[in-house]
């Protein structure tokens, strides 16, 4: 490794380190933790592999405070810029390589969420990028079994982390059918060994969703699902998709995937594997009801980084690119360093909106300090959370001793790990942020309602938090 991509992979692992420490887990980091307190072979929205990491950090530090959740991430993600750099080095030479690297650290899609959040981008980049690397080498060089092991393997663990993989998968299919020099490869063994060693490694989710009514399968599946016609909507998810990219990087990708249709044979492999992800969620906003989120496509991007670094390499000298890459580094930086400044001091509080997104990025222990101390909390209380969003958010702040349920028929993975059926008839305490719903109230026999609690920073209050006692929990009742 170079001294600058070492440079590089230290710094960037120590800023996301510290910025992982300061600031709370978000909303989906959250239902992650505290849904998969519960180990299992599957889970209801994505496969297991970023369930595991954060299950097996907090478990190893005996802790789920959010740098020991964070910590597998953080350190998958400086994994992934060194097989990013080995990819774009294979395209152009050290220099396209570093420069791929150095892009991938400063797209906030890439270097700030998927780079150090718990969420399943995290593997599912590294297991793709290292996909993508061993390809290349599989198609062009020696021992060309190992690498298309190597590709299965990391195919497999790419499905193992999120579902979508599967898009970039069949981008590497449609290349070996595009490509003339590389069909050959269609009627040799080692492409079909690669599939079954990958099959191999994804055939756990399977098994699980097997034996739970395909469960995670349909909940996924039924994002493409919906009856309404929208003209601009791709366009929209292109632009959601280039604010999260950086639109100057977004642009620039575009405009060297253009050149790559005619570039050497590793540049348009590395197009095939983006296209897909990128249309076809461009393709599924036209008519899908379901709301698409612009990271969903961040696969097909990641994809493009090198031959981005190809093109930095060959422009640097240019002082616009220098200011490009400074200026951008120099807005990521001053990104979360007013975040962490805001979450750590609350030094923006009184200009914050009505829904302030502040309380997003704290953990709200302090329900916890609230309700032990009003002895709402004794030894094996049983909480109940409207829906599965809130639920994340109470579950951690309340500590992994506390069970929480999700009083709602869309429980996502809350209803698989603690069923409402267990407690059907006890007594529990519910915490709702706002008022306790109807739709609630309707599945006790009795229920009182209690003082309301807190959630604040530094003496401002964020969210006010209902406190009810419910008697004999009858499950989905009739909503009034």
């Amino acid at each position: 490794m170079n001294r600058p991509l070492l440079l590089l992979i230290l710094i960037t692992t120590a800023l996301r380190l510290a910025f992982g420490a300061a600031i709370g887990l978000g909303v989906d980091e959250s239902y992650m933790v505290s849904a998969g307190r519960v180990l299992s072979l599957g889970y209801f929205d994505h496969p297991p592999a970023a369930w595991w990491l954060s299950w097996a950090s907090t478990h190893l530090f005996q802790s789920e405070s959010p740098l020991a959740a964070r910590l597998p991430f953080i350190l998958l993600f400086a994994l992934t810029t060194v097989l990013m750099a080995r990819l774009g080095t294979a395209l152009a030479g050290e220099r396209a390589g570093f420069w791929s690297a150095v892009t991938l650290n400063l797209s906030p899609v890439f270097g700030i969420t998927a780079g150090g959040w718990v969420l399943p981008d995290g593997p599912l980049d590294c297991a793709l990028t290292g996909a993508a690397l061993c390809l290349i080498h599989a198609l062009h060089g020696r021992d060309t079994t190992r690498w298309w092991i190597g590709a299965g393997l990391c195919a497999g663990l790419a499905l193992f982390s999120k579902y979508s993989a599967i898009l970039t998968i069949a981008g590497a299919f449609l290349f070996l059918l595009w490509s003339r020099d590389h069909r050959v490869w269609l009627r040799r063994p080692q492409p079909y060994i690669a599939a079954c060693v990958a099959l191999l490694v994804f055939s756990p989710v399977i098994l699980w969703n097997a034996t739970h009514d395909w469960a995670s399968f349909a909940f996924q599946g039924a994002r493409a699902a919906g009856p309404r016609f929208q003209p601009l909507a791709p366009f929209i998810t292109l632009a959601g998709e280039a604010l999260f990219v950086l639109p100057w990087f977004w642009l620039a990708m575009l405009l060297c995937a253009v050149r790559a249709i005619r570039a050497d044979w590793r540049h348009r492999l590395l197009l095939a594997l983006a296209a897909p992800p990128i249309l076809t969620f461009a393709a599924i906003s036209l008519w899908s009801s379901q709301r698409i989120l612009f990271h969903w496509a961040a696969p097909g991007y990641l994809m493009l980084f090198p031959v981005l670094g190809c093109w930095i390499a060959s422009v640097w000298p240019h002082r616009a690119t220098r200011i490009m890459i400074g200026g951008t580094a120099a807005l990521c930086l001053a990104a979360v360093s007013v975040i962490s400044l805001q979450i750590r001091t609350d030094w923006l509080g009184f200009a914050m909106p009505a829904k302030d997104p502040t309380a997003e990025g704290i953990d709200w222990t302090s329900l916890r300090v609230d309700l032990t101390a009003r002895g709402l909390l004794p030894e094996g209380t049983v909480v109940g959370v409207p829906n599965w969003r809130d639920a994340g958010k109470i579950a951690r702040g309340l500590g992994s001793d506390v069970t929480v349920l999700v009083l709602n028929p869309d429980s996502r993975q809350f209803g698989l790990s603690w069923p409402m059926a267990r407690w059907a008839g006890a007594t529990i305490l519910v915490v709702s942020v706002g008022p306790v719903p109807e739709t609630v109230k309707a599945q006790f026999t009795t229920i009182d309602v209690l003082e309301y609690s807190l959630v604040t920073l530094r003496g401002r209050v964020l969210k006010r938090i209902s406190v009810a006692r419910g008697s004999e929990l009858q499950g989905f009742g009739k909503a009034p």
